[in-house]
């Protein structure tokens, strides 16, 4: 099975004009996924890929039913987008648009909660489940269908992982790419629980990486909550003090949030750690 996603899955994408909607609308229709709608303001009878672009998000969902968003509107634009989206009714939206400010990202997170609506992101990759879809700008070659569910902070760092997981045979029942910001939709706390419920998910993976708190967080709901066996991989363990490294996510405080810190509270949760990302499939294989 899947969480979130599927092949019920209606897609429209705000800023399906530009150079990456258009490109990504290509990518997603290639792997599957139902992207029934575009929107672009002033763009109302143009299509992308044969898909109908309409000027507002209200007008694409009384069209075609979309019940699931992508955005790819600038981050000046993001906040008013994921609004539209939410009043629209869609249930389901994905910011990929990096560099949105914080108080923008509160706003939109907080509202989507309001609206008991599943957000993803922002500065996210998307979410795909392999053999029924994907939303998002995940590369589609890297999966295989399987019953493994992966949840991460960090892009680059899911596709290698799951990656070298398709390669030893060991497919997916959803990836989900978080986000690497300090302010975000949905955690390893909300994906843990979807996949502790879906039956067809045997063993979770967390990728996760310096700065904040949500991967210790994650370790204290493992303990208290979930039976299936978790693996993990922490980004970040020679990451030098005193530097700001990568995602704005990245921020240490006092002690918490550190490589260190992370791994003891994944290990004493019983999360099963790998030293470098191409272990995760032998770890799995070897304890599942």
């Amino acid at each position: 099975m899947s969480i979130f996603v599927d092949e019920k899955t209606k897609v429209v994408v705000q800023g399906a004009t530009g150079h990456q909607g258009r490109f990504h609308i290509g990518e997603m229709l290639s792997f599957g996924t139902k992207v029934v709608a575009g929107v672009t303001p002033n763009k109302a009878g143009e299509e992308v890929h044969n898909i109908p672009v309409f000027d507002n998000t209200m007008d694409a969902v009384s069209e075609t039913d979309a019940n699931t968003s992508l955005i790819l509107v600038p981050a000046k634009f993001a906040k008013d987008a994921v609004f539209e989206a939410l009043d629209a009714g869609v249930k389901t939206v994905v910011v990929i648009t990096e560099h949105i400010p914080f108080h923008d990202a509160m706003e939109f997170v907080h509202y989507a909660k309001y609206k008991d609506a599943v957000l993803i992101g922002p500065n996210c990759p998307g979410i795909a489940s392999p053999g029924k879809t994907k939303v998002g700008i995940l590369p589609g070659s890297i999966f295989l269908e399987g019953d493994v569910g992966v949840a991460s902070r960090s892009g680059t760092l899911t596709y290698e992982i799951v990656n070298s997981l398709s390669e030893k045979g060991i497919g997916q029942s959803t990836c989900v790419g978080l986000g690497g910001d300090p302010i975000i939709g949905m955690t390893f706390i909300d994906a843990l629980d979807a996949f502790e419920k879906d039956k067809k998910t045997r063993a979770v993976v967390l990728v996760g990486e310096i700065g904040g708190t949500a991967e210790e967080d994650a370790a204290e709901y493992i303990a208290g909550h979930i039976k299936k066996p978790v693996f993990g991989f922490i980004a970040g363990r020679v990451a030098p003090p005193g530097k700001r490294m990568g995602h704005a996510g990245a921020i240490i405080t006092r002690g918490k949030g550190t490589a260190n810190s992370k791994i003891k509270a994944f290990e004493e949760a019983g999360v099963k750690l790998a030293f470098f990302p191409n272990e995760i499939a032998e770890l799995i294989k070897k304890y599942s």
